[in-house]
């Protein structure tokens, strides 16, 4: 290609060949950047209230990540897939036959029914498990094992968001595994579609849902290797499977096209 540019230069004569000649050296040289560039993190057209993009880790993990602040996620009782509601953001915690099996409270209100209702987005079902809280009134994220949404610790109950699942324990080195089996985490060793909601020090709230099946332990290393790195503070993943949905102006991941019954959403898109 350059051996046919120098060839061509005494025909592209004054200032004019001069110019087409240095805009498409510097138009190959840009796209080769953005080549490049992409095979690690891909952003695509991001809004004023979120963004969205891809990465992909060294062991081949893809990550669909939508950030954003906290203070735009409403929890959202559902009956639909994610990709069919006029909704942008991610599925929510776990079901069963429509109830809700994990925390989804807004202002310390279960979601879907009333407090201590089974179903309702009160309770993690069976075992005190990690639920990522976001307390408005002091500005900050916290991930808090509990069993129900009345030994959460907030400064004011009615300024909060509580959205159950399991703990990544992201600071907990090796002894992240046990606790995330200790919270029964499913399918640990399996290659499934993953879900996950992280935070970082600078308290951006990143929505996750992997691009191919993988394990837990895949999973949680391709979130610390390429989300935020050196920065990310702590997390949970979701449910999972084919509940794994993401539905933005840039993509929708329908998962198995199955119906779930909650999802974090964006207040503004």
């Amino acid at each position: 290609m350059f051996i046919v540019l120098k060839n061509r230069l005494p025909v592209l004569k004054g200032r004019r060949g001069q110019l087409l000649v240095l805009g498409f050296l510097l138009g190959l040289i840009l796209s080769l950047a953005v080549a490049a560039f992409s095979e690690t993190a891909l952003f695509h057209n991001p809004s004023r209230h979120y963004t969205y993009s891809t990465y992909k880790s060294a062991g081949g993990v893809k990550l669909h990540a939508m950030r954003t602040s906290p203070d735009n996620i409403e929890l959202k009782h559902i009956r639909s897939n994610v990709t069919n509601t006029e909704e942008f953001g991610i599925n929510g915690g776990f079901f069963w036959n429509g109830d809700l099996l994990s925390i989804a409270v807004m202002n310390d209100k279960p979601i879907r029914g009333v407090p201590h209702e089974y179903g309702s987005g009160w309770t993690n079902i069976d075992y005190p498990k990690g639920t990522l809280v976001w307390d408005e009134a002091a500005g900050a994220f916290s991930v808090q094992v509990v069993e129900g949404a009345n030994q959460l610790q907030v400064t004011d109950r009615s300024r909060y968001w509580a959205q159950g699942g399991v703990s990544m324990a992201l600071g907990a080195g090796a002894k992240w595994a046990e606790q995330a089996r200790k919270e029964d985490m499913p399918a640990f060793g399996e290659a499934r579609l993953r879900s996950g909601a992280v935070y970082d020090k600078q308290n951006n709230l990143w929505l996750l849902v992997s691009g191919e099946p993988c394990t837990v332990p895949e999973f949680r290393s391709a979130v610390l290797e390429v989300i935020a790195p050196g920065q990310l503070v702590d997390g949970i993943f979701l449910d999972g499977d084919g509940s794994s949905q993401m539905r933005n102006s840039q993509a929708a991941l329908k998962g198995d096209s199955r119906e779930v019954y909650q999802m974090l959403a964006l207040r503004r898109k």
